[in-house]
């Protein structure tokens, strides 16, 4: 029997602003979030939960509510049966998309029928970076590495690239403005799933975070994010990387760059035998999955190479994918992504990205899995490629194909 990876549903919640006094969800716990989408699959599909092997959920700040496996702690709190695993992982930024090709490889393995893979960040509940870590906090490490906190390397490669302020501006005004339209012209609904409190009162069912009202006059007006930074020394460890940078160009801003936010996804991935025996119909295949890394000091130019390797795998070409969806971590890194790959903007990100939504870190991998197979469907088209900027100087892609 064929153990092709099947997606037979890709879920998220909407994303808002993750901070305690203003953030729409911040009211929710990260439990509650995932278990809000893994009923859900459970509501749309009506499969026993037994059946399934493992949930699979990033999370990058995986201690305080966010801490002790946070996945099997979403099956619990799902009601799901006592005998589903459950396990956390992090990839960083990449978490939620390194779950789903995980969870395609145990499928395509044969030793799983049925994986809910995803991933969840409360970014207000819990602070970015508080669960510390050599790569961001060593100060030994971090000299001996010429580590630079990533907004350098993203101004780097602006730099070198020789993208102006106007240039990342101008990307920025157009995220937000595709994410407006996608958002308001119901392109999401099929797969935002609303969350609401214990008396069942919808808290959020819609994106709040992209600011539609968004132009260069408001994004001009911004200071940039990572300068101070850098003039505290830090251009000079990343400058001792690149020498032939003079002088690193700080473009980047809050306006420029992703957003801190809150929300959770879930894709339900499994085979040909849990197709039969639940009666599932498949939306699309995952195709191929692939990591790389190269330098970690400018450390966000591997989605590039990740995507080459991953069509080399797939034994495809750039030609063959008709929609691709980066991370818009920071504006360069999206605009290098499309030079590394010779493609334009009309096939890339065509709903926004995280400039305009948000990134929640954990989760985002496994929201650009829903967001393209609802796009791919909605143009009646094919393939989608998604890949993410990692820490470290990783990168991660994936392949997914209707069927």
């Amino acid at each position: 029997m064929s153990n092709t990876a099947y997606i037979f549903d890709a879920v998220r919640t909407p994303r808002s602003k993750g901070r305690l006094q203003d953030g729409s969800l911040a009211e929710v716990k990260p439990i509650d979030l995932g278990a809000t989408l893994l009923k859900e699959l459970q509501r749309r599909h009506g499969f026993d939960s037994a059946y399934v092997d493992d949930v699979l959920f990033g999370c990058v700040t995986p201690v305080g509510e966010q801490g002790s496996d946070v996945g099997k702690a979403i099956a619990m709190h799902s009601g799901w049966d006592e005998s589903v695993a459950g396990v956390q992982l992090d990839r960083f930024c990449g978490s939620g998309l390194e779950a789903t090709n995980m969870a395609a490889q145990k499928v395509m393995s044969g030793w799983s029928n049925l994986v809910v893979a995803g991933g969840v960040e409360s970014m207000s509940r819990v602070p970015m970076a508080s669960n510390g870590g050599a790569l961001f906090f060593d100060p030994q490490f971090k000299f001996e590495q010429l580590s630079v906190p990533q907004g350098i390397g993203a101004d780097l490669i602006a730099t070198l690239d020789g993208y102006s302020r106007a240039d990342v501006d101008a990307f920025a005004v157009e995220s937000q403005r595709r994410a407006a339209l996608a958002r308001d012209n119901g392109y999401f609904d099929k797969s935002v799933v609303a969350v609401k409190d214990l008396n069942g009162i919808t808290i959020l069912d819609k994106d709040d975070y992209i600011k539609p009202e968004t132009t260069m006059e408001t994004l001009g007006g911004l200071r940039s994010a990572f300068q101070a930074m850098g003039d505290a020394g830090l251009d000079d460890m990343a400058i001792a990387k690149y020498p032939s940078v003079q002088r690193i160009n700080h473009v980047h801003t809050a306006g420029n760059s992703s957003g801190i936010v809150d929300g959770s996804a879930a894709v339900l991935i499994g085979n040909e035998q849990a197709k039969q025996d639940l009666g599932l119909k498949p939306r699309a295949r995952i195709v191929a999955g692939a990591v790389t890394a190269n330098d970690p000091v400018i450390m966000l130019t591997a989605p590039g190479p990740a995507a080459k390797k991953c069509l080399k795998i797939a034994g495809m070409s750039v030609s063959d994918i008709d929609l691709w969806e980066i991370n818009e971590a920071f504006a360069s890194v999206a605009m290098r992504y499309m030079r590394d790959l010779g493609i334009g903007h009309d096939v890339t990100n065509v709903n926004g990205g995280a400039i305009a939504m948000g990134h929640p870190l954990g989760a985002t991998g496994a929201m650009l899995v829903s967001i393209v197979l609802d796009e791919l469907e909605r143009r009646d088209l094919e393939r989608g490629m998604i890949s993410l900027c990692i820490g470290g100087g990783m990168g991660i892609s994936t392949i997914i194909e209707r069927v």
